[in-house]
This record gives C-alpha cells, sequence and structure tokens, in this order.
C-alpha cells in the first residue's frame, strides 16, 4: 500500500514540475497528427481505386468515363449532345460542311508542359486530310458535306506518349491480344486509379469477390452485391443505352408486314421491364429528341385486332424466333410471354453474339449523343443496319441530317426521322437500362 502511495505521489510530483514540457508534447502529438494526415497523402497519394470494366477495349476505344479524366477534344458534348469548345475555343465551315477550321486556344499545356499545338494532335480519318497552317489552326479537309463533324472531334486527343490535358496522367498500360489488360492513371495529388478489363461481366464479378478489383463500373445486374453488408451499391438510369428489340427487315414474315411488326409492339407489356421506358432511337436527353411518336403503350386487345387482320393460314404457321444475350434473357422471356398471350408462338434461342439469321433479335444499344442515325438505319449500312431496314424516306431524312448545317433544320429532320420510323415499327424500343456501380465501404 505504501509502494502504490509512492507512485501516486511520484507521477503527481513529475507532473507538476513538468506540467509545461507534458503540455507542449500534447500540442505537437495533436499538430504531428493533423498535418501528416494532410501531408502524407500529397507525398504518398491519397487514394488507390482498383476499378473493374467490363468490356474489351483497345486504347483508342477506351470508354469516354476514363478518357475524359485524361485528355480533352478540340470540342465537347453538353449532356444533350450540344457541341461546346474545348481545345478549340472556335470554328467554322467556309464550303457547308465540307471543310471544318478549329482554331486552339492559347492556354492549355499538355502534362509534360509543352503548350498545345496543333502540330501535336493525333486525329485520324480515314478520307480525311489535315492540314497545320501554323501552331494555332488544323483543317480538317473531307471528301463530303459532314455537319456533325465537330461532335466527332470531341473525343480526346493525346500527344506521343499518351500525353493528355486531364487531371489525370497515364502511368501504364498493359495490353494482350490486342486488347487492355489493365491501365493505371494517377492524377496531380499522386491518387491512383487501375481499371482492370474483362471480357464479361460475370468474369468481373468474380474479380470482385476474389479481391482483384475494389468497385465495378456500368454492370447490368448486380446480385448478389445488393445483399452483401460491406457493399455499397448506386444505380444510375443510362440515357445513352436502350434495350431494342430488332425485327429481321428481309425475312419473309416481317418484310411488307407492318401489321405484325406493330401488333408485336402493342402485345409487349412495358411496365414489366426494368429500367425507364424509352420512346424512340434518340436520347430522351437529346436536342433531337421527339416525345410526339406512336409509343406502343401495352394494349393486347389492340395487338389481336392487328393480327385477326392477317390471313388465318399464316396466322397457323407463325412460329417467331427471338434471339437474345443471357444477360437480357429474362426480358426476352417476357416479350416472349406476352406474344403468346396474344397468340403468336415463339422460339427462344441465347447466343453470345448477332447471328447471321435471326428473325427477331433482342439487343442493348448505344445511343450517340449526336442524333445522327446514318449507319444503323439507312439502307447501305449492310454491316451495321442490324434490322437490314430499307426505306427511301428514311434514306432522304438521314442523308440530309449529314449535310444541314443549321442546327434548327437538323432538329426538324430528326424529329420527322423519329416519327416515320416510329410508324413503320422496324424494331421496339423498349428502355434505357439502370446500371450498377459496386464498391466496397
Amino acid at each position: 500500500m505504501l509502494t502504490l502511495r509512492y507512485i501516486l505521489r511520484l507521477i503527481v510530483a513529475f507532473g507538476f514540475r513538468f506540467k509545461f514540457l507534458l503540455l507542449a508534447g500534447l500540442i505537437l502529438g495533436v499538430a504531428f497528427f493533423i498535418v501528416s494526415s494532410w501531408a502524407i497523402p500529397i507525398i504518398f497519394g491519397k487514394d488507390l481505386d482498383r476499378v473493374g470494366i467490363t468490356g474489351r477495349f483497345k486504347v483508342e476505344s477506351l470508354p469516354d468515363s476514363i478518357l475524359e479524366g485524361v485528355g480533352d477534344g478540340l470540342t465537347r458534348l453538353d449532356t444533350d449532345g450540344t457541341v461546346l469548345p474545348n481545345l478549340a475555343q472556335s470554328w467554322e465551315s467556309p464550303d457547308k460542311g465540307k471543310t471544318w477550321i478549329f482554331h486552339l486556344r492559347a492556354d492549355i499545356a499538355w502534362q509534360d508542359g509543352e503548350r498545345v499545338e496543333s502540330f501535336d494532335l493525333d486525329y485520324e480519318y480515314t478520307d480525311v486530310s489535315i492540314e497545320t497552317p501554323d501552331a494555332h489552326t488544323i483543317v480538317f479537309r473531307l471528301e463530303t458535306p459532314f455537319s456533325l463533324f465537330p461532335s466527332i472531334v470531341s473525343r480526346p486527343t493525346f500527344k506521343k506518349g499518351l500525353l493528355g490535358t486531364g487531371d489525370w496522367k497515364v502511368d501504364s498500360v498493359s495490353i494482350a491480344g490486342g486488347y487492355l489488360q489493365k491501365l493505371i492513371i494517377i492524377s496531380k495529388n499522386k491518387d491512383k486509379k487501375i481499371f482492370k478489363f474483362y471480357p464479361t461481366e460475370e468474369r468481373a464479378k468474380l474479380a470482385y469477390k476474389l479481391g482483384e478489383v475494389d468497385k465495378l463500373a456500368g454492370i447490368f445486374n448486380p446480385m448478389p452485391f445488393e445483399s452483401w453488408k460491406n457493399t455499397i451499391v448506386h444505380e444510375t438510369v443510362d440515357t445513352q443505352k436502350e434495350v431494342v428489340l430488332f425485327f429481321n427487315m428481309q425475312d419473309e414474315m416481317f418484310k411488307d408486314n407492318k401489321n405484325l411488326r406493330q401488333a408485336l409492339s402493342y402485345a409487349i407489356d412495358k411496365e414489366k421491364l426494368p429500367g425507364v421506358r424509352a420512346l424512340s432511337p434518340i436520347s430522351p436527353t437529346s436536342w433531337a429528341f421527339n416525345p410526339q411518336v406512336k409509343p406502343y403503350d401495352f394494349d393486347k386487345e389492340r395487338a389481336k385486332e392487328l393480327l385477326e387482320d392477317l390471313p388465318e393460314e399464316f396466322l397457323n404457321n407463325l412460329t417467331i424466333k427471338l434471339v437474345t444475350s443471357p444477360i437480357l434473357l429474362e426480358q426476352a422471356e417476357s416479350i416472349a410471354r406476352g406474344w403468346e398471350e396474344a397468340g403468336v408462338k415463339t422460339s427462344l434461342q441465347v447466343s453470345s453474339g448477332v447471328p447471321n439469321e435471326y428473325q427477331a433479335l433482342l439487343a442493348i444499344y448505344e445511343i450517340p449523343m449526336d442524333p445522327d442515325q446514318y449507319s444503323v438505319w439507312h439502307s447501305t449500312q449492310l454491316g451495321s443496319n442490324v434490322s437490314k431496314y430499307q426505306d427511301a424516306r428514311i434514306d432522304k431524312l438521314l442523308e440530309s441530317g449529314r449535310t444541314e448545317l443549321s442546327l434548327e433544320e437538323r432538329r426538324t429532320i430528326y424529329l420527322d426521322f423519329q416519327r416515320f420510323l416510329l410508324e413503320d415499327a422496324p424494331a421496339v424500343f423498349l428502355y434505357h437500362p439502370i446500371s450498377y456501380d459496386v464498391e466496397r465501404k
């Protein structure tokens, strides 16, 4: 007991004698903690993100969500697709869209500190000649007028060595078989992002489960992570993607048979499908979107009426082959049930790619920011016209939309394009999917 009292007295006496020294030590300790929490991230990097991306990409085809942090284009696109200045402060076409002249800003530098000059820009396009009359001007000469060219050069450009103008710099790139496997970018604050690329969503999910990545970006099915206690799931409606049911317009069943196409459109209960209802091939956020098109709301009775106008023998022999990918199988089954209830027999086939032969194809369509839909619906585009659609009026509208420079005139053209296309029903525009970002807490 005596020893304990002696120790206590010794501690009190020590504290009293050295109270100022102890107080100073406490203050210095707190100060060190505050300063270190601020300084250490600056020296060693604040954060490390390991992100899993689904898809096969080459360096030149990286998603804009990655590229925009690393570099800038001559222009940039607003959320509605309007073209705005970026590296270029202004541009003009002296000959109605065949020649485009861009004037660069003088206050932009590459990540190596050198000023951005026209000679450095690495744009390359087929059938386009490029001239750089001075350090501040770049001229593109096209073979034919092309009104949407300013939106094309919104894609970020780089100097040799993948040097950009953004806040993030490419640190290293890993490629196998011509495709990206890993991309590392570093910010000015030494934060680091590691993007790992996986061919399928299931492979990306496995990587998350194994701890290869801490985040997954833009997946379509968040299961099973919604029930994981250590994981947060964020959802976003992707209005630049659309789930579309394409009819094969060269198939004898659908060719010259608008009643059948419209009946099948009405027979789909869109409210039972996920995401946000879509109306047309142009995004609802676009400056050219037309909300006044035929919506094909679910109407089983109207579907049956249209089917009754078809020859009885045709209906008796009618079986539609619906092809889709594994990720959309559940939605395809819902569509098939609606058709069966309307009296149309349906067979389902799952395919990992677009088959050479099909009657109806359920697929995810990536909507371009510009309303130009030439590659998807023009009759000459055999490789990308999925529905194999041919219509002289639609062809003419698409051609005019590519050459008209006036924004208001282009809007009128694309409003008509959507109205006529929806009336003809070569496809059913179903919904904008919800994409999910998954990350550990």
